[in-house]
Formats: structure tokens, C-alpha cells, sequence
């Protein structure tokens, strides 16, 4: 196994300073590198142990803490195990802060990102992979269309409001999508409904884009998170599974 370094970067961007977690081999070979975009409940132990999984795989990842503009991570208190059902103030407090990430500031500080991996001596050169969680499966899509020629592959697992009617809906920027996608949706999500599951999987399909988009049977909404009442152990090692086969054909 590929013994991992893990520290805390600092990215600037058009709107401030981003804190972020950076996992890679601690061998400081340059690596293909991966962007992985938090859920709802932020930077916290459990992604950086996610993207230390990724690293022993041999990948540069980095984390941004996507609410920044509200302070360093943890921008909301968090318990030891997230139970929203338990505890409905953390939603309370979340919710203002998912709200006032705009998809054009998103996609402001993806550039950033970007820049910051092509820039990295830990990276090798070329496009780089993307992974999202819940929202950060919403980012991940964006991402994707927003920055084809940076972007080779993307993922997205137990995403929300992938494919609605909204003018910015992620599915809208399918035409200018060149990597490969893979989607591993829940079953039981109220966020993503069949209705909406069908047309991304058709405007994918109509714009030429390689994807797979696939439904975890019995899995619930954040079922990849190990710290929520979400999570779901066998939909979690079936989506690492799904995940490096995504960044083993990409790179």
C-alpha cells in the first residue's frame, strides 16, 4: 500500500482564500491529480480520509472547502456522527450557506482550483479527474462543462438537482462536456427522482457524452459518507470500486 502524506493548503481566488486538504503519495512523485468536491456537511475528517483512500491509489487530491467565504472548515459545528433527523439545526445553519454558493461563483472558484493542480509540481501535466458527493456531484457536473479542456473524467455519487428546470441546471452544460462521467445514484433520494435521473442519462446520451449512470439499490441520500446516519457499506465500497475503475481507464 502507498504510504500517504496528508497538509493543508491555502488556494486564493477571485473572491478570497480557499482552505483545502491536500492528500498525495509521500513519495512526492507528481500523480495524476483529482478534484474532489465535499457534500453539504463540509471539510471534515471523513473526506480527508476519503481522499487519503485516493492518494494510496496513487493520486494527487485535493479538497477545497467550497464555503470558505463563510470561514475556515468546519464552517458549521459538527458532531463525531451527523444525524440530521437527531439534530435539525444543522441543516438550519447549513442551508443559508449551500444557498449563497451561486453556480457562477462555483465555477469562479473551480477555475482556481484547477489552476492551483495544474500548477502543483505534485501533479503530473494534462486534465485532471473530478468526484462530488450530494452537492458536490452538482459541482462536479459543472465543473465538467464548465472546463472541458481541463477536465478528463468526473463523478458524481448521491447527487441532488442534477436535472431539473431550472435555467442553470447541471445537466444544461452537457453539450460542452468532453471527459467521461459516471453517476452512482440512490435509490431512496428524494433530491434526484426517476423523472430526473432519466433525462440526465438522455441529455447525456444526446449530446455524445460517455457515461454510465447507475441506481444503488436500497442506498439513501449521502449513503458513500461513513460519519452520517446515511451511510451504507456496501454502496460505499461499490462506488470506490466504480470510482478507480473511472481514473484507472482516464489515466
Amino acid at each position: 500500500m502507498t504510504s500517504v502524506q496528508g497538509s493543508a493548503v491555502d488556494i486564493r481566488t477571485e473572491d478570497g482564500v480557499a482552505d483545502a486538504y491536500l492528500a498525495r503519495p509521500a513519495d512526492g512523485s507528481p500523480r495524476p491529480g483529482v478534484l474532489l468536491y465535499q457534500d453539504a456537511f463540509g471539510l471534515r475528517p471523513h473526506l480527508r480520509a476519503m481522499a487519503d483512500r485516493l492518494a494510496e491509489a496513487g493520486y494527487t487530491v485535493l479538497v477545497p472547502n467550497v464555503f470558505y467565504r463563510h470561514g475556515r472548515a468546519p464552517v458549521v459545528e459538527l458532531p463525531e456522527f451527523i444525524d440530521p433527523a437527531a439534530r435539525p439545526e444543522i441543516f438550519g445553519a447549513l442551508t443559508p450557506v449551500i444557498r449563497s454558493l451561486t453556480t457562477e461563483r462555483a465555477m469562479r472558484d473551480a477555475d482556481a482550483y484547477l489552476r492551483w493542480l495544474e500548477e502543483s509540481p505534485l501533479v503530473t501535466d494534462g486534465p485532471v479527474a473530478l468526484t462530488g458527493y450530494c452537492m458536490g456531484a452538482r459541482l462536479a457536473l459543472l465543473t465538467a462543462g464548465t472546463h472541458p479542456e481541463r477536465v478528463a473524467a468526473a463523478a458524481g455519487f448521491h447527487g441532488g438537482r442534477l436535472a431539473t428546470d431550472a435555467p442553470d441546471s447541471p445537466h444544461l452544460v452537457a453539450g460542452r462536456i468532453t471527459a467521461e462521467l459516471y453517476f452512482g445514484h440512490a435509490d431512496h433520494d428524494a433530491s434526484l427522482p426517476p423523472e430526473q435521473i432519466r433525462l440526465l442519462a438522455d441529455t447525456l446520451t444526446e449530446a455524445g457524452v460517455r457515461h454510465r449512470c447507475e441506481v444503488y439499490e436500497g442506498a439513501h441520500h449521502g449513503f458513500t459518507q461513513a460519519d452520517t446516519a446515511a451511510y451504507d457499506e456496501k454502496g460505499a465500497e461499490r462506488h470506490w470500486s466504480a470510482l478507480l475503475d473511472l481514473l484507472k481507464r482516464t489515466f
